[in-house]
């Protein structure tokens, strides 16, 4: 089983012992950090489902090799945490969703790897040393994101309020989210997290596209820190990059086209880059993800 998991939401695939594709299934939010009991329950249901599309019974769990790429598992307490609660499976092993998304793109060669969605994180692999950049946390970190958007979007909605911005069509979309009230939108704010943010991406992708200047302003800024992230992948030796998550096919069209060049499709998707995780755990280190039904 390979799960791939954000802050948004988590995905699942089991695949059986000839790497054929049995079943998938979608949960919740996945991220250890901030929440490593919301991250099992939502790893969990994302697995059921995919256990039941593949006609077995929840009995099959003690079977199962499970590999999970998941935010947040940079820092090594939440994977202490996260791998605390109660799980049914045969072995379960824990990567960042960075690490589980450059073994599927790569198949475990150099290579680096651009995250754009509720967070965002680079990783670059030379010589089989894995090095980070960014990805630290929507609070001092993941630049680019679909977080970092939303929360430039709402600041930018409320100087337009103020009258320290010009009234755009984002502006007053943003706003309405709220009923117009700046009151509304600060007591929302303190509760909000990354993911209530990163909903309101697509919005601004949509105003950008469009012309916005508010959006233009926002989805610019944004496509260079990402720029930024991955032109550091290539300084620490990254022969090639891919772009992936929630976002990446709509950034993708703001990147310079320089930096698009440098781009290269992924050999699979980070739910089999987890599987070969759980492969890799459980003994099993012949590519078999690489095989399709």
């Amino acid at each position: 089983m390979g799960v791939d998991g954000g802050g948004t939401k988590c995905r699942a695939r089991l695949r059986d012992g000839a790497g054929r594709a049995r079943g998938e299934g979608v949960g919740g939010p996945a991220n250890i950090w901030r929440d490593p009991k919301e991250a099992m329950r939502s790893v969990l249901d994302a697995c059921r489902q995919a256990v039941k599309a593949a006609g077995l019974v929840e009995t099959a769990f003690a079977r199962i090799h499970a590999g999970c790429g998941l935010a947040g598992a940079g820092q090594p307490s939440a994977i202490e945490r996260f791998l605390a609660e109660p799980n049914p499976f045969a072995s379960l092993s824990v990567e960042t969703d960075a690490y589980t998304a450059w073994l599927g793109a790569f198949g475990g060669r150099d290579g680096g790897i651009v995250i754009v969605g509720t967070g965002s994180c680079g990783l670059a692999v030379v010589g089989g040393a894995p090095t980070y950049v960014g990805g630290s946390g929507a609070e001092i970190s993941d630049e680019g994101s679909g977080a970092a958007i939303g929360r430039d979007a709402v600041r930018r909605a409320l100087w337009a309020h103020d009258g320290r911005a010009p009234m755009t069509g984002l502006a007053s979309a943003v706003l309405a989210q709220f009923d117009g009230g700046r009151e509304r939108v600060v007591d929302w704010a303190r509760a909000a997290k990354p993911q209530d943010y990163a909903r309101l991406a697509p919005l601004v992708f949509e105003h950008a596209r469009r012309g916005d200047p508010i959006a233009l302003a926002v989805i610019v800024g944004a496509a260079a820190e990402i720029t930024r992230i991955g032109e550091r992948l290539v300084e620490l030796g990254a022969p090639a990059l891919c772009i992936v998550g929630g976002l990446a096919s709509s950034m993708r069209p703001w990147l310079p086209p320089a930096f698009q060049s440098r781009l290269a499709s992924p050999e699979a998707d980070a739910l089999d880059g987890a599987i070969l995780l759980a492969r890799r755990a459980a003994g099993h280190y012949e590519d078999a993800t690489r095989k399709r039904a």
